[in-house]
């Protein structure tokens, strides 16, 4: 299979079900983000150990973006229920126990931090705002059609465990937090 199709060449692209729609709606600005969101967790791979707990979980994490990508990408009027890709309640529950599991090891915040520290965190820091920024496409594009509210809620919690994440790379190479002080 070759990479490129010459179907896109002027400005069109198929969603799954074959429905054409141009470059620039609003779902391939929502699932475009999602890509970028995902190549960011990859950058942030760079900076784990080999098979540890948070490499493993950001995999996981890289596959349900996968899953979310396709999602935005599907024309449910053109795809049976049964093929199409879901985001499950227990997704979410899996990003909530890690960032429980993370935070056991973090003193409670106190104050506001800066983005930044050393490259690991602050990665972690880049992919929750562009994280935030899918979020909030997705949430734009809902008043346009059905999207799945696990959707949502796991972008949601994912900007949140990349929050915690960041700090607790942060703990784990001894590099203090700078507080934000008004």
């Amino acid at each position: 299979m070759k990479v490129y199709t010459k179907t896109g060449d002027k400005g069109k692209t198929s969603l799954l079900g074959g429905t054409r729609v141009d470059k620039f709606h609003p779902r391939l600005e929502a699932y475009g983000t999602v890509d970028e969101l995902n190549s960011y967790i990859g950058m942030i791979r760079c900076f784990t150990e080999k098979s540890s707990q948070e490499e493993i979980i950001l995999i996981e994490i890289q596959k349900k973006l996968f899953v979310v990508g396709g999602v935005l990408a599907t024309d449910i009027e053109k795809v049976e229920e049964s093929k199409r890709l879901i985001c499950n309640e227990e997704d979410i529950v899996l990003l909530e126990k890690e960032i429980d599991r993370m935070d056991e090891f973090l003193e409670p915040m106190q104050f506001f931090i800066l983005p930044g520290g050393e490259q690991g965190s602050s990665f972690c820091h880049l992919a929750r705002t562009v994280c935030r920024r899918t979020e909030r496409l997705v949430l734009k594009l809902s008043t346009e059609m059905d999207i799945q509210e696990n959707v949502l809620k796991y972008l949601n919690r994912l900007s949140d465990y990349l929050f915690v994440l960041a700090r607790y790379i942060s703990e784990q190479k001894n590099i203090e937090e700078t507080p934000w002080i008004p």
